[in-house]
C-alpha cells in the first residue's frame, strides 16, 4: 500500500539557455567591434579661477592677454585692454565659408614668439557663429603643426582657452 502513494522521483527540469547563448555569441562581438568606431574626442578646457581682488593688491596684470572675438562676419584678434591687433573677414561662399586659419596661425606664432610664457587665450563668441568655426579656431589657437619631408611636429601656442560672450557692437543691442 505504501508504494501506491509514492510518487516517482523526477529530476528537476533543465533550463534551456541555448537561444540566450546564441544571442550572446552574436551580440558581444558586434558590440566590441562597433565600440571601436564610436570614439569621442574630448577637448579639455581650463576655466579661469575666480580671484579675490583684495588678496593680492600688488600683483600686476599680465603684459599681454590674447583675446579673440568671433563674430558672424569677422574674427578680431586683440589684446585684453581693447587694442585690436588684426581683423580677419569671413571668406568663401556657401558651405565653404570660414576664417583665414593660415593667416591666423601665422599671427599667433608671431605673438607666441613675443610672449613665450603666455598660455591663455580668451575666445569671445557671438551666438550666431557656427559651432564648426568655433572648433576650428580653438584648434588653431591651441597648437600649430610644421611638416617637413619625413615627419610632422606639433608646437603649442595658447592651450589654456577660456570661452565667453562677445561684446555687442556699437549700434547693435
Amino acid at each position: 500500500m505504501a508504494s501506491r502513494f509514492r510518487r516517482a522521483h523526477r529530476p528537476p527540469a533543465d533550463l534551456d539557455i541555448t537561444a540566450f547563448m546564441n544571442l550572446m555569441v552574436i551580440l558581444v562581438p558586434f558590440l566590441l567591434i562597433t565600440a571601436v568606431f564610436n570614439q569621442v574626442n574630448i577637448l579639455e578646457m581650463n576655466l579661469p579661477e575666480q580671484k579675490d581682488e583684495q588678496a593680492k593688491p600688488d600683483e600686476k596684470p599680465p603684459a599681454f592677454q590674447l583675446e579673440l572675438i568671433l563674430r558672424k562676419d569677422k574674427l578680431e584678434v586683440g589684446d585684453k585692454p581693447g587694442r585690436l591687433l588684426k581683423s580677419f573677414p569671413v571668406t568663401g561662399e556657401g558651405d565653404e565659408t570660414g576664417y583665414d586659419l593660415k593667416a591666423l596661425s601665422e599671427l599667433l606664432k608671431r605673438l607666441k614668439a613675443r610672449f613665450p610664457d603666455e598660455t591663455t587665450a580668451m575666445l569671445l563668441i557671438e551666438p550666431e557663429v557656427p559651432y564648426e568655426r568655433l572648433i576650428q579656431i580653438m584648434d588653431t589657437v591651441r597648437l600649430y603643426e610644421e611638416t617637413d619631408e619625413t615627419q610632422s611636429t606639433q608646437y603649442e601656442l595658447f592651450p589654456d582657452i577660456a570661452l565667453g560672450d562677445a561684446p555687442a557692437l556699437e549700434g547693435k543691442p
